[in-house]
């Protein structure tokens, strides 16, 4: 299936106001821990700098809390739609390969969905939000003896610092009030609200809409999503001329999250914007506002798309 994450500008990591902690990491530039030491921008929600790391790396996943948050901010858990800044560095490197601040732009993520390497899944669970964190990730828990060419070599152990802005927990479903379904014209989104997959069923010999279409299948009384927001949604992707599915988050049992503003999908984008969190939407984006003219591997060329999507969560 084509993930929908292949739709997004998406960071190296991927295959607002800051929720604040007590702010009082140290300006030091010795190492924990023999940790790489950061040299500048120790405070939470300022760029750091990083030391090149001394001696051999460790060999298992260390995690090292450089400043924590509130004692009474959330503690992150497996599903929790999350949104971080961070910056990553090789062990045996003073340049950074990748990192957040200087796009202005949290990196969103739902914790333990295998949407990031394994050892920030691991890391980062168990922390609180407004924590600054450090972590020293071994090539097994990274990206391994390929490596990510040219950026970061075969075997390379990863550092991060990365700070936890905020954290929130995502319901199984899209729940609310049932919106008729009466076009006989458009496709029929089941209303099951049990988080398995709502049944897809495709009008029998109609030509597809030639503008998009964005209806409620369930209207929740959330908030209303913007062109700016992060939302976390489980969705089905299917082409409305044979009804063939491309790519189901409920096939991999995992949600999916993502900035607004990086979706390339124009249709998808513009058909959420306006529509409130918590809601069961359909979505029926025409060529132009899809695709194109261009294949898309399991999708034609000029195909109209037809999307379920269960707006979960607006970070």
């Amino acid at each position: 299936m084509r993930r929908l994450a292949g739709l997004l500008v998406v960071p190296l990591l991927l295959l607002s106001t800051a929720a604040c902690g007590d702010d009082k990491g140290s300006d030091s530039t010795s190492s924990k821990n023999g940790l790489p030491a950061i040299t500048a921008g120790a405070k939470f929600g300022e760029k750091p700098t990083l030391a090149k790391g001394e001696g051999d790396p460790p060999k298992e996943l260390k995690t090292e809390v450089l400043s924590k948050g509130k004692d009474d901010a959330a503690t992150l858990k497996k599903g929790d739609a999350i949104e971080v800044n961070y910056l990553g560095q090789q062990w045996d490197s003073t340049k950074p390969f990748d990192n957040s601040f200087d796009r202005k732009q949290p990196f969103p993520l739902t914790l333990g969905a295998g949407m990031v390497i394994p050892g920030w899944d691991k890391g980062l669970e168990g922390q609180k939000v407004g924590s600054r964190v450090q972590l020293v990730i071994p090539p097994d828990m990274g990206y391994g003896a390929q490596g990510q060419p040219p950026t970061i070599k075969p075997n390379a152990t990863l550092v991060f610092v990365v700070d936890i802005l905020k954290a929130k927990s995502i319901p199984a479903s899209a729940k609310g009030a049932e919106v008729a379904q009466d076009n006989i014209d458009l496709p029929k989104i089941g209303t099951n609200t049990d988080g398995k997959a709502p049944k897809v069923t495709m009008p029998k010999k109609t030509d597809p809409p030639k503008k998009l279409v964005s209806s409620y299948v369930l209207e929740s009384d959330g908030a209303v999503v913007k062109n700016t927001d992060t939302v976390s949604v489980a969705y089905q992707g299917l082409v409305w001329k044979d009804g063939k599915l491309f790519d189901s988050t409920y096939a991999q049992g995992k949600t999916q999250q993502f900035a607004l503003e990086q979706v390339t999908l124009k249709g998808l984008k513009d058909g959420l914007v306006g529509k409130k969190a918590g809601s069961r939407v359909l979505l029926v984006i025409p060529p132009d506002q899809g695709f194109g003219d261009k294949k898309q591997q399991s999708i034609p060329a000029n195909s109209t798309l037809v999307f379920q999507v269960d707006i979960l969560a607006v970070m």
